[in-house]
């Protein structure tokens, strides 16, 4: 079955009409993104999409579209990417395949032109009287004109190909940032860290060449979820993912690493040039109040346990993770709103 006539089945209809009764029914406004999540629910009545949706209405939680868009990153995130990039992929095919064409077309022309120019050649070597001379100018004029505006034709097609490849090709490399990048807090995500690191350590191991990894948590993270709900959590992700990309910019890479822990690669940097920078972003965390932005409540003083490691040779990345984690955890048992150096543990 082709595709137009896979949504045009029965199945579809259902489904469509299912979502929109669903979003109805919970008072959900029917946006694109929300109709998205909630065929997937209808489709995975059991899936860990559907049992997060209840959860939130269970606890009385709006869908605001931050929460949207937090919940498509964290549950739709490969099939959307792995759509966009095979409908952007088709139309590069395409145009690549069209300047292809048009390249073997002039080609042809250009063979053509040769052929004629032999020929009137060939007929002037024969015969190169008064007639035959004035038929093989004419010849060439006819055929260089053919040939001139073949070739205006061909350039106006190529540089419409060539604009058009560049066009998709931005969208790629934007499809490729958007996958690498949390939706909530615009850090780097988890798969892309992972890359990071792995890129790190062979170049460790290549070229001698160090770096350190440190990791930060937002103390008691929880009673924010608990008591505000979960849009005033994003907004304390948001705020604190904000001060670490103004202390770690690039080459820094800063990521979300999960929840409310954040990540920051230093290449080529010791423990005692990334601690003071993870110092920093400790206190500009912990420097005002934060207020609730929808009601101006305080939300009071948030702050950041955190530790570092710094590879060391024969280091894998899970054992490098292991060392930054247990420095973490030693700052939280130690009061929180601190950092432990790796070292220190020794």
């Amino acid at each position: 079955m082709d595709t137009d006539a896979k949504f045009r089945s029965p199945e579809a209809y259902e489904l469509a009409r299912l979502a929109l009764e669903q979003l109805e029914h919970q008072r959900v406004w029917p946006t694109p993104l929300n109709y998205e999540l909630w065929s997937q629910v209808i489709s995975e009545p059991d899936g860990p999409l559907a049992q997060e949706i209840e959860r939130l209405r269970v606890a009385g939680e709006a869908l605001t579209d931050d929460l949207a868009e937090r919940l498509a990153s964290t549950y739709l995130p490969k099939a959307r990417l792995s759509e966009q990039i095979r409908d952007t992929g088709q139309a590069l095919s395409r145009e690549l395949a069209s300047a292809e064409q048009v390249i073997r077309t002039a080609q042809e022309s250009s063979e053509s032109f040769s052929s004629r120019l032999e020929e009137t050649s060939r007929t002037l070597e024969n015969d190169p009287t008064g007639p035959a001379l004035q038929d093989a100018v004419a010849n060439l004029a006819d055929a260089t004109l053919q040939m001139r505006a073949q070739n205006a034709s061909f350039e106006r097609a190529l540089a419409a190909s060539t604009s058009e490849v560049a066009v998709l090709r931005e969208q790629l490399e934007t499809i490729r940032k958007e996958a690498a990048t949390d939706t909530l807090t615009r850090l780097a995500n988890r798969r892309a860290f992972d890359e990071a690191i792995e890129r790190c350590r062979a170049e460790a191991i290549e070229t001698g060449r160090g770096f350190c990894l440190a990791l930060l948590d937002i103390d008691h993270f929880k009673k924010f979820n608990d008591i505000w709900g979960h849009q005033t959590g994003d907004q304390v992700l948001k705020y604190v993912a904000s001060a670490i990309l103004k202390h770690a910019p690039p080459p820094r890479f800063a990521a979300r690493f999960g929840g409310e822990e954040f990540a920051i690669i230093a290449a080529g940097e010791t423990l005692s040039a990334t601690a003071p920078l993870v110092e920093r972003i400790l206190r500009d965390v912990s420097a005002a109040n934060v207020r609730r932005r929808s009601t101006n409540d305080n939300l009071g003083i948030i702050t950041l346990s955190a530790g570092i490691a710094a590879y060391r040779p024969g280091d894998t990345v899970h054992s490098l993770i292991e060392r930054a984690d247990a420095s973490l955890y030693q700052a939280k048992r130690d009061g929180r709103n601190r950092l432990v150096v790796d070292n220190d543990l020794g």
